[in-house]
């Protein structure tokens, strides 16, 4: 898929979220405060956030897009992983300000019996953010765009939130009526633990961290392209949705440079085709046999 029409189709994910997020957190806010129900207010909140971290991604996709320059060699796609970063912040913030807000109403016990009105808009909310999500998943699996990834797994928990609120909302109706802030502790809870998941992945992508089991998978594949003969030093790091790929080959010392650059032409449209693959670079060495053989024995 062309990276422009890819990067259409992400950002279209991304507005589909910024959309639902403006019009629940509204309603949200606005029936949660009206019938006095703290995890409504607490989801509304909680959409609130996503509201700046879908600004964020979307500032993100933008900036990804700009091509390559003297000081961005390889580009600007990381652009797309930092903005996913900063949303997982928002998150964790506002998760601990909903937390220490709800915890302090249990505390307190100033609590009113919220509304059945605020549930049933709780459950209305989980069913558009549900759908939400198996839209931005799909998406995002078949663009492999870590932004929208983010987008799609706060989707999914924003769902999450709103059943856990309905949960309360329903169960103070029956005299419970401290499991609505109760609720908005669990709420506040899946907001920290979204966000937490969302910046361990972008902080170890940022710090060049990169899948062992794929790398390995990565060298299998390179020593079964016809002409090399051993793989010494592979290393691989994510950049954006794509990866840059540095791998050292031993092949027959005999080999003139064409034959080995023929080598090196293989391994590039294997990787490829095979991985989303950005950039590669191939370092071929002569194969001591000699040496090969004094491991063996």
């Amino acid at each position: 898929m062309p990276a422009e029409k890819t990067q259409s189709k992400v950002e279209r994910g991304v507005y589909l979220s910024l959309s639902a997020y403006i019009v629940l957190s509204l309603l949200k806010l606005g029936v949660g405060w009206f019938y006095s129900s703290e995890a409504l207010v607490a989801d509304g909140l909680n959409n609130s956030t996503d509201i700046l971290a879908s600004v964020a991604v979307l500032v993100g996709l933008k900036i990804s897009r700009k091509p390559a320059d003297r000081d961005h060699p390889y580009g600007h796609l990381r652009a797309e992983t930092i903005a996913s970063m900063i949303a997982s912040f928002i998150m964790v913030v506002i998760g601990l300000e909903v937390f220490i807000s709800a915890v302090k109403s249990i505390v307190e016990f100033k609590i009113k019996p919220p509304s059945t009105i605020a549930g049933f808009t709780a459950i209305v909310s989980a069913f558009v953010m549900l759908a939400v999500y198996r839209y931005n998943i799909k998406l995002a699996r078949k663009t492999d765009s870590q932004g929208l990834k983010a987008a799609a797994l706060d989707n999914r928990s924003d769902a999450f939130v709103s059943i856990g609120a309905a949960v309360g909302i329903f169960g103070a109706q029956f005299g419970i009526v401290w499991l609505d802030p109760l609720a908005a502790v669990l709420v506040a809870l899946m907001i920290i633990k979204t966000g937490w998941d969302i910046f361990y992945e972008t902080s170890h992508n940022l710090s060049d961290g990169f899948d062992y089991e794929e790398g390995k998978e990565m060298e299998k594949k390179i020593l079964q392209v016809i002409g090399v003969k051993q793989v010494t030093d592979l290393k691989a790091r994510n950049h954006g949705s794509s990866a840059i790929i540095d791998v050292t080959i031993h092949v027959n010392p005999s080999l003139n440079v064409i034959e080995s650059h023929e080598i090196t032409e293989n391994i590039e449209a294997m990787l490829k085709q095979a991985y989303k693959v950005g950039s590669i670079s191939v370092h071929v060495e002569p194969h001591e046999m000699k040496k090969e053989v004094e491991r063996n024995e």
